[in-house]
């Protein structure tokens, strides 16, 4: 039982936890494409593999499943993701599991828009969201928007360029000048992060960690607090047992006058995942069951609750690196 983790980065903790997890039972694998990841150098092994839009790369990456005698994959990025959904067929041929939902969740979450009309026609309070200038016009005109406003791509993450509009000028002017880009209501009240994993045998939501978000940086938590609310796990299980989502997703939404608002839909680890495990919340160990053939039993809250996150840096040393001029420009990833 061996698990592979695609695009690992710098997401250390994440490599360590499973080590742990699958202790004695198997071996945790990861790649990137630069050798500049220091996820890499937590793994039992890692190999250096072409960008994901390489031709050849996923035939790289099928080799090292057989190599390995990988059963289990994910990856930690969201170009990804849609990728590896796409070629489930070619997977389940070598016997692997892909840890995730399917290629159409996976494209659904990617576009805000096409989230934002799901939610909408099922159901499910969200920020009011405009693909066109006219359409963000005639709202604003009749009082159903107002500025401040958030001019965002309809696909895209990391918080890469997104910002907020206080005029009309400054909203038209975001707006001509991103590729493909959407207007969405300002939300202010209170964000919140949600790891949540859904059983790959019973599709059913078996572990939510929810977070009230103190302080943000580069799209990712930086701060945060641990919370529960029985409310918001019954909106969330609903939510995600209708769409129909498998494996681990991050969920962001807002709470505002006492309703929660559904912002954004990651279908992996999230950037402030530490938080959750450290609390009690071990979605590695799940995943490990679920490999094993065993259904997880609903284990939602339990967790230490009060318990505040804050990020720091680290840094590691290693030696033997190599270097060439496609490495180095990899090395900022």
């Amino acid at each position: 039982m061996n698990l592979l983790i695609l695009s690992c980065g710098t997401r250390d903790k994440v490599v360590q936890y499973f080590k742990a997890a699958f202790a004695g039972e198997g071996r945790v694998i990861c790649t990137d494409c630069s050798p500049y990841a220091p996820a890499l150098y937590e793994a039992d092994a890692h190999y250096i593999v072409p960008r994901i839009t390489a031709p050849e790369y996923l035939d790289v990456i099928y080799e090292i499943c057989k190599k390995e005698a990988v059963t289990g994959v994910l990856s930690l990025i969201d170009p990804e993701l849609s990728l590896i959904a796409a070629h489930e067929t070619q997977f389940r041929a070598l016997g692997i599991t892909i840890i995730g939902s399917d290629y159409a969740l996976c494209e659904r979450t990617l576009n805000k828009w096409e989230l934002y009309c799901w939610m909408e026609a099922h159901g499910y309070p969200c920020a009011k969201t405009y693909r066109t200038m006219e359409s963000f016009c005639g709202a604003l005109a009749l009082g159903e928007v107002h500025f401040p406003v958030f001019v965002k791509p309809m696909k895209g993450s990391a918080s890469i360029q997104i910002a907020r509009a206080d005029d009309m000028e400054t909203a038209a002017f975001l707006f001509a000048h991103g590729e493909q880009m959407i207007i969405q209501e300002y939300m202010t009240g209170q964000e919140i992060g949600a790891d949540v994993y859904i059983d790959l045998i019973s599709r059913k939501v078996v572990s939510i960690f929810t977070k009230k978000k103190l302080v943000m940086r580069a799209g990712e938590t930086d701060k945060a607090v641990s919370f529960i609310d029985e409310k918001l796990f019954a909106h969330i299980t609903k939510f995600v047992e209708e769409s129909g989502f498998a494996g681990q997703i991050d969920i962001d939404l807002f709470e505002q006058d006492g309703v929660y608002y559904i912002s954004e839909v990651n279908p992996r680890f999230g950037g402030g995942y530490p938080h959750a495990y450290a609390c009690g919340a071990d979605h590695m160990t799940l995943i490990r069951e679920n490999l094993r053939g065993v259904e997880n039993p609903v284990q939602i809250g339990g967790y230490a609750v009060d318990k505040v996150m804050m990020k720091y840096n680290e840094m590691m040393l290693i030696e033997d690196v190599p270097r060439d001029s496609a490495t180095d420009a990899d090395a900022s990833r």
